[in-house]
């Protein structure tokens, strides 16, 4: 597998995300994946608040959250644990690095976002197996440092599964899936950094055990990288605490 971050200017407030794309990804062959940091994407929309206009951060987490802990429950890094498009994540996802005295929120309509992308791509380049993948940094209980996990995504099967696969004992595997979604992400954004960089794109070629799609993804394959909480392996972590959930369809769905 390759991964070639790609350095762009200064991306502002306000700008065309196709005019981004069209300036600094390259004509794209069959089997690539294109990754894009959804801080850009969020620049784009214009998915940002300034910080001065904002009295209270924790009421507009309240705001961009699906579910959040009371304020009196936040840790010492002063972060508000949430749940986010089915994500748990500190502070909805609400970012203040890279964003010159504004609040950079999560992206609208992820998921559609990445189908746009998907069919402009394609149809530029005149090809048909293109992955697009919606990054973002994130942290794990007991591990100290970010990795990158997908937000959202078009064109190929999200899971590898080994179920009925023999291990190297000839042993069946029985619950046993790769998350090439997020696997992908986080090498992606190993390489497209934290920092003062400038490459919020990275393209990936050669990846294994993928699985091109020519359809955008099915609802049902949407829902197959999210696991219900009750269902989690750590369900007993979090339904150890008291969430508040904003009234929507979608997600009562995640509880």
């Amino acid at each position: 597998m390759h991964i070639k971050p790609l350095k762009t200017h200064l991306i502002q407030v306000g700008e065309s995300l196709n005019d981004i794309l069209n300036a600094y990804v390259p004509p794209l062959e069959e089997g690539s994946i294109l990754a894009i940091t959804s801080k850009i994407i969020s620049l784009c929309q214009g998915r940002v608040v300034d910080k001065e206009d904002v009295g209270d951060k924790y009421a507009l987490i309240e705001q961009e959250a699906d579910a959040y802990l009371s304020e009196n429950e936040r840790n010492a890094y002063d972060i508000y644990l949430t749940i986010t498009n089915g994500i748990l994540i500190p502070s909805a996802g609400i970012d203040e690095s890279n964003g010159n005295g504004v609040y950079i929120l999560f992206p609208e309509d992820i998921q559609d976002t990445a189908t746009l992308i998907w069919n402009t791509l394609r149809q530029r380049d005149k090809i048909d197996s293109l992955g697009i993948i919606i990054t973002d940094s994130h942290t794990t209980p007991l591990r100290r440092g970010v990795t990158g996990i997908s937000l959202g995504w078009c064109g190929f099967e999200p899971l590898y599964s080994y179920v009925g696969k023999p291990d190297i004992y000839g042993t069946n595997l029985r619950v046993t899936h790769i998350n090439n979604l997020d696997a992908l992400a986080a090498s992606s954004v190993l390489l497209m950094g934290e920092g003062a960089e400038q490459t919020p794109l990275a393209l990936i070629t050669q990846a294994p055990r993928i699985k091109f799609l020519a359809r955008p993804p099915s609802l049902e394959e949407i829902n197959s990288v999210q696991i219900p909480l009750k269902e989690d392996l750590y369900a007993p972590l979090l339904e150890g605490v008291k969430w508040t959930w904003r009234q929507c369809s979608r997600r009562a769905v995640l509880r």
